[in-house]
């Protein structure tokens, strides 16, 4: 079964492949038509109904009243509303060019709605954004359309009720037959009502590829009175004598994502450097030259206020700071904190059973580290050995490479943004804390990765189109909001197509 939410991330994500949201319509209609004379035989002469609302539903209506004039039906195509539908529109346009084929009554008024009675009656009324109780005109188009005589048909899902959920507190339709599309709506199985699922064209790659509608659909906007912190708090351990820059990179990525406040904890003289570079990041000082076991004590009410943690990048992997990433990572299990363990810190705790809130971003050879085994050539082989890996590990993979895999062991992503100018060092540095940051704003392990791996390769592929193989992982980060606010515009622009 599949979610509202779901569904129209897919419809992005086919939209991005090259089948547009139109022809998916036009697919979704054409087979209401088809299932109707695959149910009833020729509808040549018979009477059919249409109830219009707004939205993609009645876009699919005014499709498949097209296509039933076309089959010789004597079509009526009864409008309630105004649709603003961008699909929905251009099929309005059509429909109201064929004023010999399709009679269409506009309803300003809802008493004006009284029963019919016809051969068929088809409800595009309310579609899978609807919940809660219909308004008018909708409450007294239902109750006429559950009074017209006909054979019912409900697009989707029938009007009134929640397509997720099942519920209808209010009036819905109840039809003979429901034509739903792609995958049946978890609401439908409250109800014993005839369902036919229709496939409309959405490549398996909309599944399988984490694309733009995964973003649109689960980055939800800042409300107005959004107080400070509701954009995430990450904490980034790491650093070291030799490495300042991995995780101030982390810091910045997380923040440009989104996140309210980023505190870098690193060793005291680190510390200092990091702070020196930007502003925008709290610096942590941590006793000793390297992160070692007594930082855990001062790090606690870091890791208490922070809604996310990264640990790794820059770290190094001098004996006490292996020690350390031990008992860090084992601590941030034991109180279940949403982590990304990445670089040293990864390395150093080799071949350990995590928890399904931590994140691993290992490239091949940290993969190797950590599992024991390299990593398999053939892409599908690959995709399994992920799958067993984080299942066995209990905890999100990510595995980094010309093509991301994503796990949580038992579901699966492929993320196919990126470019070969990213093999600069930092760009694994900028995606752990966008993943951080999408966690501390309240997504999954699994899809804060999935779709942290698409926008920092979305980024690195913005920078590639300005500087080819000469970006920077500052360039990247500079990126990510254009990624965040245009995904599908920014796929588009993408320099080139990338293949297994």
């Amino acid at each position: 079964m599949i979610t509202t939410k779901r569904m129209r991330a897919l419809e992005i994500n086919s939209e991005a492949l090259g089948v547009p949201t139109l022809l998916l319509m036009e697919n979704a209609g054409r087979s209401v038509k088809d299932e109707i004379v695959k149910k009833l035989g020729s509808v040549k002469d018979k009477s059919i109904y249409v109830f219009i609302g707004h939205g993609g539903k009645g876009g699919d209506g005014l499709v498949a009243a097209r296509h039933l004039a076309i089959e010789g039906a004597k079509v009526t195509v009864i409008l309630l509303g105004e649709n603003k539908h961008k699909d929905a529109l251009l099929n309005l346009s059509t429909v109201q060019e064929m004023d010999y084929s399709i009679n269409i009554i506009i309803i300003k008024d809802p008493e004006d709605l009284k029963p019919v009675e016809g051969d068929i009656l088809i409800d595009a009324l309310l579609g899978t954004g609807f919940s809660g109780k219909p308004r008018e005109p909708f409450r007294t188009a239902i109750k006429v359309f559950n009074a017209s005589k006909g054979f019912k048909v409900s697009i989707d899902v029938p009007s009134g009720v929640d397509s997720d959920t099942g519920e209808a507190p209010g009036d819905y339709v109840i039809p003979n037959l429901v034509v739903t599309f792609h995958d049946m709506k978890a609401g439908l199985s409250k109800f014993n009502f005839e369902t036919k699922v229709e496939n409309i064209g959405i490549p398996p790659e909309a599944e399988i590829y984490v694309g733009p509608g995964d973003l649109m659909f689960n980055i939800k906007k800042r409300e107005m009175k959004s107080r400070k912190g509701a954009g995430g708090r990450v904490l980034i351990i790491g650093g070291s004598k030799t490495f300042s820059g991995a995780p101030s990179l982390s810091g910045l990525a997380s923040l440009r994502t989104g996140a309210d406040l980023v505190y870098v904890a690193s060793p005291g003289q680190t510390a200092y450097t990091i702070a020196s570079y930007s502003p925008d990041l709290i610096a942590i000082k941590l006793s000793g030259e390297n992160i070692n076991s007594k930082n855990l004590e001062e790090l606690k009410p870091w890791i208490e206020k922070s809604n996310a943690v990264v640990i790794g990048p820059g770290m190094g992997l001098a004996e006490e700071t292996v020690e350390a990433s031990k008992e860090i990572v084992s601590y941030l299990k034991e109180i279940n904190k949403p982590a990304v363990i990445d670089a040293d810190a990864l390395k150093a705790i080799k071949g350990f059973t995590l928890y399904p809130s931590a994140v691993i971003t290992p490239h091949a050879g940290e993969f190797k580290i950590f599992f024991g085994y390299a990593v398999k050539d053939n892409p599908r082989e690959r995709i399994t050995q992920v799958i067993n890996s984080a299942k066995n590990a209990n905890c999100v993979v990510l595995l980094k490479g010309y093509f991301d895999v994503i796990s949580d062991g038992t579901n699966f992503r492929l993320n196919k943004t990126g470019n070969p100018g990213m093999t600069v060092g930092g760009t694994g540095d900028t995606l752990t804390g966008i993943v951080a940051t999408l966690m501390a704003q309240g997504l999954s392990s699994f899809d804060a990765a999935s779709i942290g791996a698409f926008i920092n390769g979305l980024a690195g592929s913005l920078a590639y189109a300005k500087y080819s193989n000469h970006i920077t992982p500052s360039d990247l980060i500079d990126e990510i909001p254009e990624v965040i606010n245009n995904p599908l515009e920014s796929f588009k622009k993408k320099p080139y197509v990338r293949v297994l």
